[in-house]
């Protein structure tokens, strides 16, 4: 956490849409009256207030940074701290779930540092701005999530990390059915069911599935009344409300459409570096690059074993789908920050397709792993050498 913390600086933490609707929210108001000041130019403004396009999961989130702006206990945005606190949960998380596997201590210690300060994450939320932060929980929801579900099963607090994780971004619900199924999976000893014996496990796992599924069916009602309430549409989260938004270019076929994978792929998968004339010599694209180039530790992903691969790699494989059909990559950004909520799933295919004990590979690409984002961190966060 103060590695995170003091590696990193939060340039965007003006930009604290979810706090502010949060602080609204306080005052019994869904928007703000006042206008927002320049820079939080994706407020979108409508019947005499201002709204965020963010879902109400992100800012009930940011409803404990409202209560202590409310009390002057702070003033600013906290995004540096936030950013760190959720860094170093996500490691107590993901070092947790890393005994699922066993494994010696040190490689567990490895994989649990690999998914922030090995990849993209350290970057990106180092940013400390409102998106970056609801990827940061996203990413932190989701670990825990998946703690409570595959190695120490409780279906409440694991519904609750759910919530959290979908709260923030949307398109985490289409992993619904495989916490559901690994649940199931744990309460059934991992046995297959078969269609005689489905309405005796259905009616035993029942119990199961409510305290699963209650906080997260309680968020999804009220997103949508939410969602109802200032745009007429429990569909409508107001992205495309924004002002400017439906003339962007990338939008033409709408937020999301088939006409953005090929984008989308070039930018997660393929686009590479700069060459510079000074040290390091390299320098990332400001609105995107490869994530194998990120993080070359991800080369690791393609070996066999592990418990947990069909469903490690179902969630990926509808995540990414999600994200390619998304109209916009991801703008101002290191590698491919939406990918982000790809890490979690992609951990548990790490931590259970290598060996127990450290590998020369696994090192050695975890050692370029983090130089090549530690290098990224200081060149965006720290340095003008790369601009919008």
């Amino acid at each position: 956490m103060l590695a995170f913390y003091f590696s990193t600086n939060a340039t965007l933490h003006d930009m604290d849409y979810t706090s502010r609707i949060a602080s609204a929210l306080l005052r019994g108001e869904l928007g703000l009256r006042e206008t927002p000041p320049d820079w939080l130019n994706e407020m979108i403004p409508q019947g005499g207030r201002y709204y965020s396009a963010f879902p109400l999961g992100a800012v009930l989130s940011m409803v404990p940074v409202a209560l202590l702006q409310k009390t002057e206990l702070i003033h600013d945005f906290p995004g540096r701290a936030l950013a760190a606190a959720i860094a170093g949960l996500c490691v107590h998380f993901f070092f947790n779930l890393s005994a699922l596997e066993g494994g010696s201590l040190a490689r567990r210690i490895l994989l649990a540092l690999f998914p922030i300060f090995g990849t993209w994450t350290w970057c990106n939320l180092g940013f400390g701005g409102a998106w970056q932060i609801a990827l940061g929980l996203a990413l932190l929801g989701q670990a825990a999530a998946l703690y409570f579900t595959v190695a120490r099963p409780s279906p409440l607090i694991a519904g609750a990390f759910f919530t959290l994780a979908f709260g923030n971004r949307t398109e985490l619900l289409v992993t619904l059915p495989l916490y559901v199924y690994l649940l199931w999976r744990h309460s059934e000893g991992r046995s297959p069911v078969i269609w005689k014996n489905l309405n005796r496990a259905l009616r035993e796992n029942t119990p199961m599935l409510i305290r699963f599924l209650t906080l997260p069916a309680t968020l999804a009602l009220l997103t949508a009344a939410y969602n109802f309430a200032r745009f007429h549409s429990i569909f409508d989260f107001g992205y495309i409300h924004i002002p400017g938004v439906r003339e962007e270019p990338w939008y033409e076929h709408g937020l999301f459409s088939i006409h953005a994978i090929p984008w989308n792929i070039y930018t997660m998968l393929f686009q590479g570096f700069e060459s510079i004339a000074y040290f390091p010599y390299i320098r990332p694209d400001a609105f995107g690059c490869s994530i194998i180039l990120a993080s070359p530790f991800l080369y690791l992903l393609f070996r066999q074993g592990g418990r947990y691969k069909v469903a490690a790699w179902a969630a990926i494989a509808l995540l990414t789908l999600v994200l390619w059909l998304h109209g916009n990559p991801g703008s101002w950004q290191f590698s491919y920050r939406y990918a982000m909520i790809l890490i979690p799933w992609m951990f548990l295919l790490l931590a259970g397709n290598g060996p127990a004990k450290i590998s020369v590979p696994e090192l050695s690409l975890f050692a370029v792993s983090v130089a090549i984002n530690a290098i990224a961190t200081r060149q965006f966060l720290w340095t003008d050498q790369i601009q919008p």
